[in-house]
């Protein structure tokens, strides 16, 4: 099958390293606005539990999408909802463009949510689609790397600009269009990988549904003979997700107010980091194996959460830089053993749902915690609030790393 040939012309059609690239650009919208809360709050006069409330409305547009969206392209085609999701990227990055106060805040982040709740199942799949035979694994690694990578990718770029050129809280939002229009492009002449016969074959069933029948909730499904595996794994993921959701929604905000960094490139830089080591624990996954890379990297985890915590303590930016590779290093390898093991216990029947239950699990642990922190900051301030947070994720990731080494996971 030539995936990646234009039949009606007979000309070679982008192939996967162009899809992640559409996928990283579309993922890089999602964190944009990491380093400029800030000033969005000097601005607007809100407090930092309002900053984590914007940040985490983020979270429930992807498990809303998910949930209700999350097979479609598997109905209507890839291209349409990579098309889709980069149109929900662009109406994100207008939001932040003509900020109005907090309503355009929150439609913005909303919409960025929606956006990468498409991305998330549809671009990985169209990476691995179109791998030519032999590359699948390398197409994988692209997936992960174009994921996670571009979520880094937002906050350095959006730091860089604000520190560094005018308009800085527009001119983020400007280039990140650019590059969503020329994504768009590449996009419309990404190769279908959605086999014509499955659609035909699904057109009365479609018909019978009526329009919005694949936008029907797929159901949230752990079957009994998974929930041993499923609970240790999700909570894994709950506890590296936290960690997500603090560099992004906060960190920024520690390094201002208790480490007296203002530079906010060097914010974005530092985000960047924790990204950028995720997708090197998830790359080492197939050296390490499931068995012992979902204990081992809980309790990476765990020294990154102390390291942060220690930053925080004695307000060092050498340790908190250290503490973002060691903690995402340990998300990262984590998470994809995680995954990996819920994936390969569910029987297939209910696969879609459990992986689904899997995955708002995680982006739940990527936004309550942050608002937790947001709220303790009222008491606390920032830096106690900080540190109550990873003393209380810390907990949770040594217990899980602990329960796991005493029960690892069969091998995926």
């Amino acid at each position: 099958m030539h995936r990646q040939m234009d039949h009606g012309r007979g000309h070679r059609r982008p192939g996967y390293p162009v899809a992640a690239g559409i996928f990283a650009v579309g993922m890089a919208g999602t964190t944009l606005p990491t380093p400029l809360y800030g000033l969005y709050r000097a601005q607007l006069g809100f407090s930092e539990l309002m900053v984590t409330i914007v940040f985490a409305v983020y979270a429930l547009g992807v498990i809303a999408t998910l949930l209700l969206a999350g097979n479609v392209s598997d109905e209507v085609g890839r291209r349409p909802v990579l098309l889709c999701a980069l149109g929900l990227s662009a109406a994100s990055a207008l939001c932040f463009l003509f900020e109005g106060g907090l309503v355009a805040l929150f439609a913005g982040r909303l919409l960025s949510g929606f956006a990468a709740g498409l991305l998330s199942g549809a671009a990985t799949v169209t990476v691995m689609e179109l791998a030519p035979p032999g590359r699948e694994a390398r197409a994988g690694l692209a997936a992960t790397a174009a994921n996670m990578g571009g979520l880094g990718c937002g906050p350095l770029l959006a730091g860089l600009l604000a520190q560094y050129a005018p308009w800085p809280l527009r001119l983020p939002f400007l280039a990140h269009l650019a590059l969503v229009a020329v994504a768009g492009v590449l996009t419309w002449y990404l190769p279908e990988t959605v086999a014509r016969k499955k659609r035909a074959e699904q057109d009365q069933g479609q018909r019978t549904r009526g329009r919005w029948g694949p936008l029907r909730p797929q159901g949230l499904v752990v079957p009994p003979q998974v929930r041993g595996v499923f609970a240790s794994s999700a909570l894994a993921a709950f506890a590296g997700f936290a960690l997500l959701g603090l560099f992004t929604a906060v960190a920024p905000s520690f390094m201002a107010q208790t480490l007296q960094v203002r530079n906010l490139a060097v914010s974005g830089a530092v985000v960047f980091s924790v990204f950028l080591a995720s997708t090197v624990g998830q790359s080492l996954l197939g050296r390490v194996g499931v068995r012992a890379a979902l204990p081992g990297g809980c309790l990476v985890l765990v020294v990154g959460l102390a390291l942060v915590g220690a930053s925080l303590a004695v307000r060092s930016l050498p340790l908190l830089v250290a503490g973002a590779l060691c903690g995402g290093l340990g998300q990262g390898l984590a998470f994809r053993a995680a995954m990996t093991a819920v994936s390969g216990a569910a029987p297939p029947e209910h696969r879609g749902g459990t992986v689904s239950a899997f995955f708002v699990v995680a982006y739940l642990g990527i936004s309550l915690p942050v608002v937790g922190v947001g709220a303790l900051t009222l008491w606390l301030g920032l830096r106690g609030a900080g540190m109550t947070f990873t003393v209380v994720v810390l907990a949770l990731a040594a217990g899980v790393g602990l329960y796991l080494l005493r029960r690892p996971p069969a091998g995926g």
